[in-house]
């Protein structure tokens, strides 16, 4: 009996230490290498590049938000979100037409620009929180918003170098919005289209030669060979031009280091978001010795842009999935004979 009786005690200690592990692990998730957050009793502690948050239970979700990029308007727009927002710099970047119609409505409020934030209407706005890359030289606004009880996150989105690190940021919007179980839907979508996306360019048997980007001034900058372009090129199973560079950023060359590595290039990608053939010629005539300008096909990100904004840099921050896909149709259009492309244009 007395065997029965610890048998029993020690059973049922074991399932209240399950118990109690259970209900006291957090649950963290890893955005990527710059971002990770977790639940920990309540309370929401969040890791961004240097930065870190405590959230108590009662701050989120956020139900008034101020952007400060154009980017981030991605993520909220896919999460159907725009509501939550109050206040963004430089309108007329942002290509979200929910967006502009708030905005025309007076819902959304202009907040000036990276030039100038308007600091006393934001304050008088309320925000609970505002979503920004961190830019040092305006250290000392943030501090004067956070000394006014305004909660100011650093979310450096643009540093990510993998595609789909950077459409995993919608995790983190969709948990601080009240939106998570739509944000892991969406992600998981996303990422089951990229995988599929990505072995269907496997299937063909052919592997061209790929130039990106364009020169400003007397300088080239092609992005390095382990970059977000780098990764959607090879992805998109081409070859990029600098696929053994190890570089997550971009590299500068002159014309004639490009030149001398351009030989056989059949494509050039994210070539600017100029028009025509024409007005890059008259830009810079020294494309037109490029063998790619006068025998390859070249495409730009003009796809989908309305004035000063561009979808882009935008809705195709977090849509990863629809930018292979656009690298996709263009260097194996057979393999998509019916998609139309989202975000680049051919330049004629």
């Amino acid at each position: 009996m007395k065997t029965k009786i610890l048998l029993l005690i020690t059973v049922f200690t074991l399932i209240a230490c399950k118990r109690e592990s259970k209900i006291s692990s957090p649950e963290s998730v890893s955005v990527s290498n710059l971002v990770q957050y977790n639940e920990q009793s309540g309370n929401f502690h969040l890791k961004s590049s240097n930065f870190t948050y405590d959230f108590k239970q009662n701050q989120i979700p956020f139900k008034k938000i101020i952007l400060l990029n154009a980017s981030m308007a991605g993520y909220i727009a896919e999460l159907g979100a725009e509501n939550l927002i109050i206040g963004v710099s430089s309108p007329e970047y942002i290509y979200s037409e929910k967006i502009q119609s708030l905005l025309k409505e007076g819902k959304i409020q202009n907040i000036g620009n990276d030039q100038k934030y308007d600091v006393e209407k934001i304050i008088s706005m309320k925000p609970d929180a505002i979503f920004t890359n961190h830019i040092a030289s305006f250290d000392n606004t943030y501090q004067l918003l956070k000394n006014n009880g305004i909660q100011v996150v650093f979310l450096n989105e643009y540093m990510e170098q993998k595609p789909l690190e950077k459409t995993a940021y919608i995790k983190l919007f969709g948990k601080l919005l009240g939106k998570e179980e739509e944000a892991l839907t969406q992600y998981h979508e996303i990422e089951k289209n990229y995988n599929e996306l990505k072995q269907l360019a496997l299937k063909s048997k052919q592997k061209p030669i790929v130039l990106a980007n364009e020169m400003y001034g007397d300088v080239w900058y092609l992005p390095g060979g382990k970059t977000s372009v780098a990764r959607f090129i090879t992805d998109a199973n081409a070859e990029y031009i600098l696929k053994d560079s190890n570089e997550e950023k971009a590299v500068t060359m002159s014309f004639e280091e490009v030149f001398a590595k351009s030989n056989g290039v059949q494509f050039w990608v994210n070539a600017g978001n100029h028009t025509s053939k024409k007005e890059m010629l008259t830009g810079n005539p020294f494309y037109g010795k490029l063998e790619v300008f006068n025998k390859g096909k070249i495409y730009g990100i003009s796809g989908k842009e309305r004035q000063s904004a561009n979808d882009f840099f935008e809705s195709g921050i977090v849509r990863s999935d629809l930018v292979l896909k656009d690298y996709i149709k263009i260097f194996h259009p057979e393999l998509l004979p019916d998609y139309q492309l989202t975000y680049m244009k051919e330049l004629q």
